[in-house]
């Protein structure tokens, strides 16, 4: 196959927000498709009327725009040439598949009760047998089923599995092979004429001219059922690749049990895109050379099917911190403002009260300090004279006698400093002069002056703070801190 006839897509169903393992799916046939200049298709999976939302649909699509996965063909203003991208939109698509299959008799009516099915299960779970249909309405007769019908009865539609085995070639696993006795006649549509998923699936990746199905382990088994339907349409089926499921540190399947695990969630705690995509390209796989930090350009380019990985990939938190930690350590001061922005206000400031050239020199100071955007409120205070504290360690310190001492000079210094007529000090030779002066060094002289200054003993460089103070506020911040000793 030529690679410009290369296509993949993206399935989702919004029924939720969108879980990272599904992102990272999303993930997966996004860089394939850029590695070898193919297509990528999004398609909206809105079946389940019960539990789709347009809400779930937007934010998804807005999720996926924010972790830089654009599709050339879908939703969203972007169209194509195989649309609708709704499956609710392609409702006749389905019907006359069916009618295909009904007149090769390769499906039939299904008139069975959902409390017949339960108890047709659970005697097969009791014989420690797989659970599956056993045919009970595979070979009704036409009267038989007038008579199931006049008692109201609406049928599903059944696809007629014959015995053997069922083959496909699997990119990432290899062979696989299913037994068909061991699927049971499956349903592919419901008595409210809406397509299942295997079924649903089947015809729009024919249709969209699919050439590569990219996709969780967790859907091997229904891919036996699809290579079924692909024959029975006389389709060719696609290539498959099954990865490896995204696992909690217990080695289960990513749930909310272990913590944020949707890509909403981080966004809101403050992870950036580029650090959350590039994690999720990471997990389970490596870059060339041993690298961990890739653009995603870098990462399209390297991208193999092979490197994904078969087993399961742990999702580690405390790693994605790490790597977030780094891109807001690289990232512009001023782009990295306007990102902060929405995190400002959530801890309830104004943005513009910091005037814009001083909040990028805050941001440029605290970008060695913040693992996420959501922790900038946390910092603020100690360049908001409004909100400024002294916490209980920073209190403790300054009641010790060498911290007056201290105090004291830094307050003489700065009035030095203020006068019209003196010269500009550094906050180095300033401390310097303070040192000489009360012949204290190290934890003993700067940590009264971070207490007084930040309200804290630890945090950002205490010079890059000094400089966004204005003297009013340095000389307030001394008194308050003197009040003490």
């Amino acid at each position: 196959m030529s690679e410009p006839s290369i296509r993949v897509r993206f399935a989702p169903s919004p029924t939720g927000e969108l879980h990272v393992g599904n992102a990272r799916t999303a993930l997966f046939n996004w860089l394939f498709s850029r590695r070898h200049h193919g297509t990528f298709v999004l398609r909206i999976e809105d079946t389940d009327q019960t539990r789709t939302t347009k809400v779930f649909e937007e934010n998804l699509l807005e999720d996926l725009r924010w972790l830089g996965i654009d599709w050339d063909e879908g939703p969203g203003g972007t169209g194509g040439p195989h649309g609708p991208y709704h499956q609710t939109e392609r409702l006749d698509l389905y019907r006359s598949a069916l009618e295909r299959l009904v007149s090769a008799g390769k499906v039939y009516p299904c008139y069975c009760t959902e409390e017949e099915l339960e108890d047709e299960r659970a005697s097969l779970i009791a014989r420690r047998l797989m659970p599956r249909y056993l045919g009970k309405c595979r070979e009704l007769s036409e009267a038989q089923r007038k008579l199931l019908s006049a008692e109201g009865r609406l049928p599903v539609w059944r696809f007629r599995v014959e015995g053997g085995a069922i083959a496909f070639q699997d990119l990432v696993r290899g062979p696989m092979t299913f037994q068909g006795e061991a699927i049971g006649d499956f349903i592919i549509v419901r008595s409210n004429g809406i397509p299942a998923y295997n079924f649903a699936v089947v015809v729009d990746d024919q249709a969209m001219r699919i050439s590569h199905v990219i996709r969780g382990e967790d859907h091997l088994s229904n891919t036996a059922a699809q290579v079924l339907l692909y024959h029975a349409l006389g389709f060719t089926p696609p290539v498959f690749a099954h990865h490896g499921l995204v696992l909690g540190k217990d080695h289960t399947k990513l749930s909310k049990r272990h913590g944020a695990t949707s890509v909403g969630a981080f966004r809101r705690r403050g992870i950036l895109p580029e650090a959350l995509l590039n994690y999720l390209a990471l997990m389970g796989s490596s870059f060339e050379g041993g690298r961990e930090v890739a653009s995603a350009e870098e990462i399209a380019k390297g991208f193999s099917l092979e490197r994904t990985g078969k087993g399961g990939a742990i999702f580690d938190e405390e790693k994605l911190l790490w790597l977030n930690g780094i891109y807001i350590r690289q990232a512009d001061p001023a782009l990295l403002a306007d990102r902060l922005t929405p995190f400002l206000r959530e801890a309830g400031y104004d943005e513009s009260a910091f005037g814009r050239e001083r909040l990028k020199g805050i941001v440029a100071t605290l970008q060695d300090s913040l693992p996420t955007l959501a922790d900038i409120g946390g910092y603020l205070e100690i360049f908001s004279d409004d909100r400024f504290r002294l916490d209980e360690d920073a209190s403790a310190l300054l009641k010790d006698g060498d911290a007056k001492r201290v105090l004291t000079a830094l307050d003489g210094a700065l009035e030095a400093r203020d006068r019209p007529d003196a010269e500009t000090v550094r906050f180095e030779v300033l401390v310097k002069r303070i040192g000489d002066q009360t012949g204290l060094r190290g934890k003993k002289l700067y940590l009264p002056i971070r207490a007084a200054l930040t309200g804290r003993l630890h945090g950002p460089e205490l010079d890059r703070v000094f400089v966004l103070l204005s003297p009013a506020s340095l000389h307030r911040r001394i008194d308050r801190a003197l009040a003490l000793t």
